[in-house]
């Protein structure tokens, strides 16, 4: 069932959206050669404490941690860990806020000091990609809208669009209605409505598409060991167009 949201409940998710957002900004600001994923994941830990807020994802089925943060190869749901970070790396930090039980979700991909120029470029598509299906999450387009603007241009640049891990609706529980997948052809799937709340979050690769988990049971990796970024917004859908909850 999609929960649809009052302008109300929007509000609460936005005022996590912004401790979010403002978290990312100080992360950038961390990102160079030598630094850990670890040290990055205790400042998230401190700063949304700070700021009354949780991280949701830490306990959620045993996950340790307060962000997933994902190295070069790694798709998604990568541990944070004390291997500092190279030069010419990029790393996605993602995470959840919850901020008196109305949540916000976010991923930002980060370049690691000097990066080769494909590492420029699928960072720079994958932005660009969730845009374009933000732009078409308005009432009365279909969820392929969505789903199809993100693969056609993902696709022309020469990007691979991954298919196992999708967006989802969100608000007082991570993962609600609707399912948002990043491929698909338009005019297909769920008309959406003013209130929906999801997360549009495209993962890109620079080569096969296909992913494998580690021993773990978390990490995912590309099939083929290419580069893999991802950037994701939480959204509202309102009569007067798809405000971003997450906007840095």
């Amino acid at each position: 069932m999609i929960i649809i949201k009052t302008k109300e409940e929007i509000e609460n998710m936005r005022k996590a959206g912004e401790i979010l957002a403002a978290c990312h900004r100080e992360i950038a600001g961390m990102i160079r050669p030598g630094v850990t994923t670890n040290e990055i994941d205790q400042f998230v830990e401190r700063f949304l404490e700070k700021h009354g807020a949780k991280p949701e994802q830490k306990g959620y089925k045993g996950y340790a941690y307060a962000t997933c943060a994902s190295v070069n190869d790694v798709i998604c749901h990568g541990f944070p860990s004390a291997a500092p970070l190279k030069d010419g790396d990029i790393v996605t930090i993602d995470m959840v806020v919850n901020l008196n039980g109305w949540l916000a979700d976010s991923a930002w991909s980060y370049a690691v000091g000097n990066v080769s120029e494909q590492a420029k470029r699928l960072l720079t598509v994958t932005e660009e990609a969730m845009y374009k299906g933000i732009e078409q999450a308005v009432v009365g387009n279909r969820m392929g809208d969505v789903s199809n603007a993100i693969q056609k241009y993902a696709e022309a640049e020469g990007f691979s669009v991954v298919r196992e891990f999708i967006g989802h609706g969100i608000g007082r529980d991570m993962h609600e209605e609707p399912q948002v997948p990043h491929y698909g052809p338009p005019g297909r799937g769920i008309r959406l409505k003013a209130g929906m709340v999801m997360t549009i979050e495209p993962m890109l690769n620079t080569g096969v598409w296909q992913s494998k988990i580690d021993a773990d049971g978390w990490t995912a990796r590309t099939m083929d060991g290419g580069l893999s970024a991802q950037y994701e917004h939480t959204i509202a859908i309102t009569e007067d167009g798809p405000i971003i909850l997450t906007k840095q």
